[in-house]
């Protein structure tokens, strides 16, 4: 499909030159082109520049842009999408007192999923997760990463694994696979944690890498789950399997989880609400990349993120939406954009890049996706008649996107 989009109001995140990702006072700068023109071709950005110096194309669909912006798709670099259910009930749990490690104590939490989806049939999971994905492409992800981890054990881990590589297969975006068996530990292992990292390290990332199931390993790095020598042993044990390093660290306490993240050269940290200057210490230098999920923050009343700090000690950072049945039932990019501006002080700017750039860097995926540059792939959202790009976290309740084009085609 060839399109052409015209009178763009501003054409955002223009790269000329494709980078891999922006930290500290870069985050501030978002490159754009004012009254643009945009064309793609063959599922790919192909060409861009203001209107005053458009050839006289022929033979492409045209799309009016005017008064609107233009911008890459959102890539959210942190979900657990392929879930079964849903945890309401602890929701009001939570309302009525209960914290999260309480409702988890009391067998709730990922344990909860993990029975659910267990005995949820995988083409029952492929329907609901799929539900879940068409919601997200509307809101204008083009690139997403989903994690294992509500399985907890091989089939079922292997179950969440093939729906995930199956809805990449079926629906127009790039999916990364994440094994995360490490996850919580199971009820049959309650007292036997290193018995059920064996069978992580072992059978399951076994099965996986013959499948070629997933392209990074995970773990729960925190007090009641994970152990940092936990964390080294399966991130290890990974890399020996194929999969690259991240780890969801910080979450509740600060045990050491960033370094050793950085130690076993992470892509990325992940959550970090609880952070110290050690840790950002040890990120400086690093090719790690910090992950900030605030829509957790915002549905379990935790502390957020502390970006602005990330930033401002010249390190980069992402933005997520940790989608999932527990902590952040939501998979919306916007909101996360916003409240990344309203709750952690992100500049809009800064926010956007987060959300684009550095989100396409903690997928690998930074050659391909994440900003408007000849040659990656034309994944770019047409937002509705806004003032100004400041509008979009500005007015977080309200749906400003109007068109989404993935690969080059527009999502009806």
């Amino acid at each position: 499909m060839k399109l052409l989009l015209r009178n763009i109001k501003q054409l955002l995140q223009v790269r000329d030159n494709s980078i891999d990702k922006v930290s500290g006072a870069e985050m501030k700068s978002l490159p754009l082109i004012e009254n643009a023109w945009l064309l793609l071709k063959d599922g790919l950005i192909t060409d861009y520049g203001p209107m005053s110096n458009m050839p006289d194309y022929q033979g492409f669909k045209t799309i009016d842009c005017t008064g609107k912006m233009v911008l890459p798709s959102w890539c959210d670099s942190h979900t657990h999408l392929v879930y079964a259910g849903n945890r309401e009930q602890e929701f009001v749990d939570r309302i009525n007192g209960l914290s999260y490690q309480e409702i988890a104590e009391k067998g709730g939490g990922i344990v909860n999923s993990a029975k659910t989806l267990q005995q949820t049939s995988e083409q029952d999971l492929y329907s609901q997760s799929a539900i879940r994905l068409e919601e997200i492409l509307k809101q204008g992800t083009g690139a997403i990463e989903i994690k294992s981890g509500y399985g907890l054990t091989t089939e079922a881990e292997l179950k969440i694994l093939r729906v995930a590589k199956k809805l990449g297969e079926n629906y127009p975006i790039k999916i990364k696979k994440t094994f995360l068996g490490a996850h919580a530990i199971p009820t049959e292992f309650k007292n036997n944690k290193d018995g059920y990292l064996d069978l992580v390290c072992g059978e399951m990332m076994q099965k996986i890498s013959e499948e070629k199931l997933a392209d990074y390993v995970d773990i729960f790095c925190e007090e009641g789950y994970f152990t940092v020598a936990d964390t080294e042993r399966v991130l290890e044990a990974g890399k020996k399997h194929g999969l690259s390093p991240k780890i969801h660290v910080n979450q509740f306490n600060a045990i050491g989880g960033v370094a050793a993240g950085v130690k076993h050269n992470a892509l990325s940290v992940d959550h970090l609400e609880i952070l110290n200057d050690d840790d950002i210490s040890v990120l400086k230098g690093s090719n790690t990349m910090p992950v900030a999920l605030p829509s957790c923050s915002y549905f379990l009343s935790i502390p957020y993120t502390p970006g602005r700090k990330i930033i401002d000690a010249g390190l980069p950072l992402a933005l997520a939406t940790d989608y999932n049945p527990g902590s952040t039932p939501s998979g919306n990019m916007n909101f996360v954009v916003a409240t990344a501006c309203i709750k952690i002080r992100l500049t809009p700017e800064e926010a956007i890049n987060a959300a684009t750039i550095n989100g396409a860097y903690a997928m690998g995926l930074s050659a391909s996706h994440g900003s408007i540059t000849k040659g990656k792939v034309a994944n770019v959202l047409i937002t509705k008649k806004i003032p100004s790009y400041g509008f979009l976290p500005y007015a977080f309740g309200s749906n400003n996107i109007d068109q989404v084009i993935l690969k080059g085609k527009t999502l009806e």
